[in-house]
């Protein structure tokens, strides 16, 4: 949760006359195939302590996806909880134009899906064949489709479509900082890629950046667990994973295509630390972020079938309650006879195999912490949720 977060959560309040704000949040592993930095728990009361009213998991097969799977996950969980309007950041910052574009693309759709696969056959990753393939066709439109938050967005519009919603989307223009900046060109925002280099470091602090409570946040969980989390700590288990593996069960991988996982594999037995196996692995084909995830996918074990059974419903099938404020609350007990999918605020036997993936994922986020700190880490999976914001005196509780 740092400065930018906050800039957004509050304009959205202002942009829409919210009375109350849900944050759809990534649990343990996140959309560009990495560890969150800290765990959902923590995150989950920076998020409250920001002003959101209720926290959402985004569940790992959807946060873990590319943009179109990651955006319907959070607009079906959205769409259940009733909401009047999404807003998500962009680089454009006006909805009109993302609704002109989608009206043009629904026009043009046969020709787009053409040229996405005559680009793909020609070498190029598929968000930048996508890009390319808007770019071509859509020549009047005055939205730059080569931004990851603007393409994004598009999805998140398109999903809203697809489930018939009566959400409406606002926008919410990025300042200061791009997605992938990793360098710190102003004096109280930057990029989470950014924030993230500052922490492998030690010349800088992220002080200016963030809100107090989430630097205080992270200095606690690193007084009590000892790190933060970042791949090159799990890079040993990775290594492990690939080299005791049969070539059979790499193959069943989830996004392990055309061979990706022998690449891996090959790379991985050379490798002295996670920056030299990216850079190993990359090619012009696959983007920096479509391989982390595959490396996920792998140091979760999580396979083409296990997410294809979930993948298959179309829409998110429960609602996994991680934190809400008092008004949150209120919310929720006005919603429950018209919310139509489950709430799940604790783990037990009716709902643990449904949960089973998002279970695996912190099994595997607490693996690389010594054994008491595990422990201690996946207790809050089954024990800690949902967590209780006290707006007034700023004081956490559970139900």
């Amino acid at each position: 949760m740092h400065n930018g977060h906050v800039f957004h959560l509050t304009s959205s309040k202002e942009t829409t006359n919210a009375d109350v704000v849900i944050a759809v949040m990534s649990g343990q592993f996140l959309q560009r195939g990495e560890p969150a930095v800290v765990p959902k728990h923590v995150r989950t009361k920076l998020a409250l302590q920001a002003g959101a009213d209720l926290v959402i998991e985004l569940p790992y097969s959807y946060s873990t996806q590319h943009a179109s799977i990651f955006a319907k996950g959070a607009i079906s969980i959205l769409d259940s909880l009733k909401c009047d309007y999404v807003c998500f950041g962009s680089e454009e910052g006006r909805i009109e134009t993302f609704y002109d574009l989608i009206t043009q693309k629904k026009q043009l759709t046969s020709s787009i899906n053409s040229s996405i696969r005559t680009f793909l056959d020609e070498g190029l990753s598929y968000p930048a064949a996508y890009s390319t393939a808007l770019q071509t066709n859509l020549e009047t439109s005055n939205l730059d489709v080569s931004l990851p938050n603007n393409i994004l967005g598009i999805h998140y519009l398109e999903a809203i479509e697809h489930f018939n919603s009566k959400m409406e989307g606002r926008t919410i223009k990025r300042i200061a900082a791009n997605y992938h900046d990793e360098n710190t060109n102003h004096h109280s925002i930057a990029s989470a890629t950014a924030i993230r280099k500052i922490l492998k470091g030690e010349d800088q602090s992220i002080a200016n950046f963030v809100p107090n409570f989430t630097k205080d946040s992270i200095e606690e969980y690193i007084n009590e667990y000892g790190t933060l989390h970042s791949w090159n700590e799990y890079l040993p288990f990775l290594k492990y994973k690939l080299t005791t593996s049969r070539k059979e069960e790499l193959e069943e991988i989830y996004e392990a295509v055309e061979g990706l996982e022998r690449r891996v594999l090959n790379s991985v037995l050379s490798c002295l630390d996670f920056q030299e196996l990216m850079t190993l692995i990359k090619t012009k084909r696959y983007t920096w972020t479509r391989i982390q995830r595959l490396l996920t996918h792998i140091l979760t074990n999580t396979s083409k079938k296990e997410m294809s059974t979930i993948l298959d419903q179309d829409r998110v099938p429960y609602i996994r309650l991680l934190g809400m404020s008092s008004k949150g609350k209120t919310y929720l007990n006005s919603k429950k006879k018209v919310i139509d999918i489950p709430i799940y605020t604790t783990i037990n036997q009716q709902n643990q195999k449904e949960l089973i993936t998002d279970l695996k994922a912190t099994h595997t986020y607490a693996s690389m912490l010594s054994l008491n700190n595990q422990q201690k880490l996946i207790k809050t999976e089954y024990s800690l949720y949902p967590i209780i914001f006290d707006e007034n005196t700023n004081y956490f509780s559970r139900s």
